[in-house]
């Protein structure tokens, strides 16, 4: 067993499959020692979306953070596909994070934070990352939260 697939178990969390994009997209791109992957919504272990909606009218910050989670946890499963493991990630370089949300609404980073904990906990001080917290006005199939990883591969 990997030494981070010990710590997913360690931390109670088991990875969904993989749900790659449409063609004509990659669900990684590996280029240069880093892996980029694309927009991943919060999908649970059955393919459903957690917590559809929008931040500031059907969707309280607590929630959309279990959503920014879940985007995490499937950033890492198609990291895990496309690099064979996760011990292959150096560090985690940023995130960028949409959270589909009301004009009004102004918690963005407190959301996206739910994805950010997640790495971190999971890589430890290499979880580390820079970030941006973007409010947007839809988010497809109706997702509260979408994100964005790049990780700097081992040499």
């Amino acid at each position: 067993m990997s030494t981070i697939d010990a710590r997913l178990d360690e931390l109670g969390l088991t990875l969904p499959r993989p749900y790659p994009p449409h063609d004509p997209l990659d669900a990684v791109i590996v280029h240069d020692h880093r892996a980029r992957t694309s927009g991943q919504l919060p999908r649970d272990h059955d393919g459903r979306l957690v917590h559809p909606g929008v931040l500031g009218a059907d969707l309280t910050v607590v929630q959309g953070a279990e959503a920014a989670r879940w985007c995490a946890l499937n950033a890492l499963a198609v990291l895990r596909a496309e690099l064979g493991t996760l011990d292959a990630v150096d560090r985690v370089l940023t995130v960028l994070g949409f959270v589909a949300s009301t004009p009004d609404f102004s918690e963005q980073p407190a959301v996206v934070d739910g994805a950010s904990r997640l790495l971190a906990d999971v890589f430890g001080e290499s979880g580390r990352h820079t970030r941006s917290a973007i409010g947007v006005a839809a988010l497809p199939r109706g997702g509260a939260v979408e994100i964005e990883v790049e990780v700097a591969l081992r040499r």
